[in-house]
């Protein structure tokens, strides 16, 4: 399987505003979501009444066929949830995904480990995967390696690039020797 994140590896957001990356576009989004937060948000500001922004989003049409390409399951690890589907699928040209369900609220697994690690872990059950993210930290592959009974890739993507043709490469690589 390979778990993909949305914000860092397929939205490059950490880029310069200025200067979107490479390859990719960019769409304006009102997820419900995000449309609910921000108006929290906004309410708390004392602007109830002012108009939700769409989310800014980066996106690279060209890796939707590379990602259905890989020799892998592909499934959701974003916080975009089901959301993912509805909004990011159909810009990549991807099919409806499964997606992995986050609990609310978020556990702390301290020790430099992200919130996302054991959830996925737990989720895997033992079965290989790759995961693609933004937050992945050596903290999070030595958590991996004592908690988890199956192969695994977890690969830092940089939220100021997006994936690039060496994830791809990586991603190929590791689901070959799988093989």
């Amino acid at each position: 399987m390979l778990l993909i994140d949305v914000d860092g590896p397929l939205n490059p957001y950490a880029a310069k505003p200025y200067r979107r990356p490479e390859g990719y576009r960019t769409h304006r989004l009102l997820t419900p979501r995000w449309e609910a937060a921000e108006r929290r948000r906004l309410t708390e500001w004392g602007l109830p009444n002012k108009p939700v922004k769409p989310l800014r989003v980066w996106l690279n049409p060209d890796h939707g066929p590379q990602l259905e390409a890989l020799a892998c399951d592909l499934v959701w690890a974003t916080t975009w949830e089901e959301e993912a589907n509805t909004y990011i699928a159909p810009v990549l040209g991807l099919p409806e995904l499964p997606c992995i369900p986050w609990p609310s609220p978020r556990p702390e697994p301290g020790g430099g480990v992200f919130w996302k690690t054991p959830e996925i872990v737990e989720w895997a059950k033992g079965r290989a995967f790759a995961w693609i993210d933004d937050e992945i930290s050596d903290a999070d592959r030595i958590w991996v390696k004592d908690h988890h009974d199956g192969p695994a890739l977890l690969r830092r993507v940089d939220p100021r690039r997006g994936l690039t043709s060496e994830d791809f490469t990586a991603l190929t690589a590791w689901a070959t020797r799988l093989d």
